[in-house]
């Protein structure tokens, strides 16, 4: 870094150096590492392009730019993603939540106005054996959401923004309790985007690992919810429990396309999350499968998935009982989730 530069020089030399080791989005990652370098975002960064770049902070920003020419994630230096307008902690133990998953978030709480009455109004006592069943994870119990002083400010902050199906723009309090469950959760992004959005629901998130989980629940204690945690693989930690959708963004990726991936992505997030067996496949037919263990079948079940898969996770969603099937499109037009419903 040469001395005297500005804030703004030193983004320009930044995004150059990366153009030139083929960093991918050299502006946009020179910008992240820089405001998060500085402790600065919005119009206050922008205002502080034109000072001198503070020397307090050079080693910082030095150690930052050398970490991304070696290929690691932004996303991991700063610690921090931000998924549908929370910053969610993440760290190499659990994948960095991708902007196309926002989609199928939405999808999951605009299609819920179409399903029928929730498990609990049909049979409480089994519906309520989640709650029943253990909420320990490392050794502390985990408040249940009525339980959490917190939850009430969350509520109503989410009550101001947040718009029910027919775009009123209030909270239905009358709006059923769904249960809902997450499967391999990472960082917890899904889970809680939902639990913010639809404070009514019964939210349960599991994973495999346990070292993404205590990701996941730091991430809900800093967004102050509170949601039911449960470690296991795939849909068994759920076995003999009533639950009305189940939504996952799962492992896809065929293994041997593993070694094309993008170096930051091949190299630094968890290839748990990432590799889907021989044809990426292999964790949908699991969970397809693994429905069974439930005490009745979810009203609806939510994927997300690569590139090509639709057409096949479809048929196997519609094999298993679901006559309903939503394909949703990303942004960049590639068939991105499948979305599976019981008649109503």
């Amino acid at each position: 870094m040469k001395p005297q530069q500005s804030i703004r020089e030193a983004y320009v030399e930044a995004s150059s150096f990366f153009r030139q080791h083929d960093v991918m989005e050299p502006e946009s990652n020179a910008k992240l590492l820089l405001e998060w370098v500085l402790g600065l975002s919005g119009a206050s960064y922008y205002m502080a392009l034109p000072d001198p770049f503070p020397m307090e902070h050079q080693a910082a920003w030095e150690e930052a730019v050398q970490r991304k020419v070696a290929g690691e994630p932004a996303q991991y230096i700063i610690g921090e993603q931000e998924f549908y307008g929370e910053v969610f902690k993440v760290t190499p133990a659990v994948l960095i939540p991708r902007p196309e998953t926002e989609l199928l978030v939405e999808a999951v709480v605009e299609l819920s106005s179409q399903l029928g009455s929730p498990h609990s109004d049909t049979n409480e006592a089994q519906t309520s054996s989640i709650v029943k069943q253990d909420q320990l994870f490392h050794g502390e119990r985990l408040p249940h959401r009525s339980e959490s002083a917190s939850m009430s400010d969350a509520v109503h902050s989410i009550e101001e923004a947040a718009q029910t199906a027919d775009g009123s723009g209030r909270v239905e309090h009358s709006a059923p309790r769904y249960v809902c469950v997450d499967i391999g959760t990472g960082s917890g992004a899904i889970a809680l985007t939902l639990a913010r959005l639809c404070p009514q629901w019964e939210i349960w998130a599991s994973d495999i690992s346990p070292d993404a989980l205590q990701i996941a629940q730091q991430n809900s204690e800093r967004q102050g919810l509170s949601i039911g945690w449960k470690q296991g693989n795939l849909l068994e930690p759920f076995a003999g429990c009533a639950v009305d959708i189940v939504v996952s963004n799962p492992p896809y990726i065929p293994d041997a396309d593993i070694a094309e991936l993008q170096p930051e992505v091949r190299e630094h997030e968890p290839l748990t999350a990432l590799a889907g067996g021989p044809d990426g496949l292999g964790p949908y037919r699991i969970m397809m499968s693994q429905l069974s263990l439930l005490a009745r079948q979810p009203r609806m079940v939510a994927f997300e998935l690569g590139m090509g898969q639709a057409q096949d996770v479809a048929q196997m969603v519609r094999e298993t009982g679901y006559p309903k099937i939503h394909i949703i499109k990303d942004l960049a037009g590639i068939e991105r989730h499948v979305i599976g419903m019981l008649e109503s």
